[in-house]
């Protein structure tokens, strides 16, 4: 099937933003009562000779507005020279409204009062207002590439623990709200891309509601922004952690932006900082992302004083470059990647069809009744380790909602990991797709909460061919530390007798297996104990496989897992399947994708999750693997934590 790729145009031409959020050196978020237009020239001089082509600006709400009906002349005059700059040096910026909120601090204009930023109508005037003024007076200069309403809206707006006398937004205020900034917009002459600068953190993303919806701002919006800075305790998640976000984001057919990522220089090693930026930018330019602004231009060493750095003394050094404008190890690789992405076209490639879907259960994005928000969580956490442990297979997942409707039917593979709920239609056309040729896995999860506990499977036993041995109201735990699966019969590339190992986890709700017995389906694999641990069932052209134990559950919750035997597994059911893998690797800590160009070129992504150098043969399906300038690359030898990027000939 066709993952998404949508690319943000001006006109009918492709661009592609490969920059960084900006604040000056003279001042952070005050700049503007410093600016200094020669610190400004060669701040913006270096990113332009690292191969950076804009900025992401803000209009510091409190100091453009000072009053309820006036704009700030001198600043919107600096702000004028600003994009001059921009212009001179052949850049581009996207300036942000309502700021607002910024690296741990919210700053309110001095009239606003109380008063609620979504629901007042005559606040939500004033910032209608301020927008539509704004464009009016900047909207003609050729150095602006687009708009943005907001910074982090979400927790500047209404958050619970930032105003804790307020509930979080509802959605119909937030949609209205939203709609009236972009109209603002219009209203003004805007003509470039326009979003709204939340964060991308709603419901469908996280599972969390904070009034924000994707759909919505997908129907208003052109294109889509991620703000990613996750902590994680496993090395391979953490790299695709913005990767995966991306990859929901698009599933709402809109350009993805990485609108804010980076590491702090005092949470990271100039090493570890810039082998983060290296997997960042290239596993998510895989997930299907098309734009990429850092966090940020520049450190501030010299605003110790001036909040929010007096406060958060970690936000100082998120910068592309020190205090003194010396590049630092993340600004090199970012200009390696713009070298990556001139050298294969980007902006006329599109990502490579798939096989294999990952079905993301509506439990994410929808709020049912009597259902608990753990849950929503929990799908989110399980999908992004199967969607990982797909990479590792080598076999790059689509990403389906169960909420968009019918599922697609030129799937050949099937996951669907470590689940407790789909709606009851769905269990039968998951069927449907498997008599119709496709392979469909999945494997049991009860949840990891007490309440209802258990499969919500419409038909368990015919699906998967067993009799269930539940007793109401109980689990049965996995006891032993490791569970070992031992195949019975030689199944994908699998042989007869091989073992796959994975650790347990979980809570007391959720780590336990499914007994069952075979009624039907014939035994793959059995655990330790030689009980059924996968299972076949056929069913017209294609089968069903099950697997009695939430591995995927039980690797998302375990630290410094990857790549584990999940993948192993993947890699069986997509020889099975019959996915279609042009190039493949034996190494499970190295990914592979492809990207395609409109004239036909292919180019092979080789991603390693290894902490030392590899040296690997892959396995090419049809024709010969070449370096971009041409020449054989039968055997690859990718640094730690590297990327090579080759072209598949013949």
């Amino acid at each position: 099937m066709q993952r998404t790729s949508a690319r943000l145009t001006v006109g009918d031409q492709p661009v592609i933003w490969l920059g960084a959020n900006y604040w000056s050196r003279t001042g952070g978020p005050l700049m503007w009562r410093s600016y200094d237009p020669e610190v400004v020239d060669a701040e913006l001089r270096v990113l332009r000779d690292h191969g950076l082509n804009m900025t992401r600006s803000f209009f510091y709400w409190p100091d453009f507005m000072p009053a309820p009906d006036r704009l700030d002349t001198e600043l919107c005059a600096r702000y004028a020279d600003f994009l001059d700059r921009h212009q001179a040096l052949g850049m581009t910026t996207v300036p942000t409204f309502l700021v607002g909120h910024m690296s741990g601090e919210n700053w309110d204009p001095a009239w606003r009062g109380d008063r609620d930023l979504y629901s007042d109508v005559w606040l939500v005037s004033r910032q209608a207002w301020f927008a539509r003024e704004t464009v009016r007076r900047f909207t003609a200069h050729p150095a602006v590439a687009g708009w943005l309403v907001s910074n982090e809206m979400p927790i500047y707006g209404r958050q619970p623990g930032v105003r804790s006398d307020r509930a979080p937004a509802e959605r119909e205020a937030v949609a209205a709200w939203a709609q009236i900034l972009v109209d603002a917009v219009r209203a003004g002459g805007g003509t470039q891309p326009v979003s709204l600068g939340d964060g991308a953190w709603g419901l469908e993303n996280s599972g969390h509601d904070n009034g924000f919806r994707l759909q919505d701002t997908a129907e208003l919006c052109d294109f889509l922004g991620p703000h990613v800075y996750r902590m994680e305790n496993d090395p391979v998640r953490q790299h695709y952690a913005a990767a995966w976000v991306c990859e929901l984001t698009g599933t709402f057919q809109r350009p993805v932006v990485l609108e804010e990522f980076g590491v702090s220089s005092d949470f990271a090693s100039g090493p570890g900082a810039a082998r983060y930026y290296r997997q960042t930018l290239h596993n998510s330019l895989l997930a299907g992302a098309t734009g990429w602004v850092a966090w940020n231009n520049t450190d501030y060493d010299n605003l110790s004083e001036q909040p929010p750095y007096r406060h958060h003394a970690f936000e100082m050094h998120f910068g592309l470059t020190d205090t003194a404008g010396v590049p630092k190890p993340q600004l090199r690789e970012l200009h390696a990647f713009s070298e990556v992405l001139t050298a294969v076209d980007f902006p006329r490639c599109h990502r490579a069809d798939t096989d294999t879907a990952l079905l993301v259960s509506s439990y994410l994005d929808t709020l049912y009744p009597f259902t608990r928000a753990e849950d929503r969580g929990y799908v989110q956490q399980t999908g992004r380790q199967a969607w990982v442990a797909a990479r590792l297979a080598d076999a790059p997942a689509a990403v389906v909602r169960e909420s968009d409707g019918a599922l697609p039917t030129d799937v050949r593979l099937w996951l669907v990991p470590s689940t407790k709920q789909l709606l009851s239609p769905t269990w039968y056309e998951l069927e449907r797709r498997a008599r119709d040729g496709a392979t469909v896995y999945v494997s049991y999860s009860p949840g990891a909460h007490d309440e209802q506990r258990g499969p919500w499977y419409a038909h368990l036993n015919e699906l998967f061919g067993v009799r269930h041995q539940l007793e109401y109201g109980l689990v049965d735990p996995i006891e032993d530390d490791e569970v070992t699966f031992t195949l019975t019969r030689a199944f994908g590339t699998l042989p007869e007798g091989a073992r796959l190992t994975f650790r347990a986890a979980g809570t007391d709700n959720s780590r336990v297996f499914l007994p069952v017995e075979p009624d039907g389906a014939q035994v793959l694999a059995v655990d330790g104990h030689g009980r059924p641990a996968l299972l076949l069932r056929e069913t017209g052209e294609g089968c069903v496989v099950f697997c009695t134990y939430p591995i995927e559950h039980m690797a998302a919750v375990t630290p410094r897992v990857n790549p584990e035997a999940t993948s192993t597994l993947y890699d069986a059911l997509a020889a099975h399947a019959g996915v279609r893998r042009p190039v493949t690797t034996s190494d499970p800590r190295i990914a592979v994708d492809r990207l395609v160009h409109e004239d036909g070129r292919v180019f092979v992504w080789l991603v390693s999750q290894a902490g030392e150098e590899l040296s690997v043969k892959p396995t090419v399906a049809d024709g010969r693997l070449a370096t971009l300038a041409g020449s054989p690359a039968e055997t690859v030898v990718l640094e730690p934590y590297g990327v090579r990027v080759l072209r598949l000939e013949g």
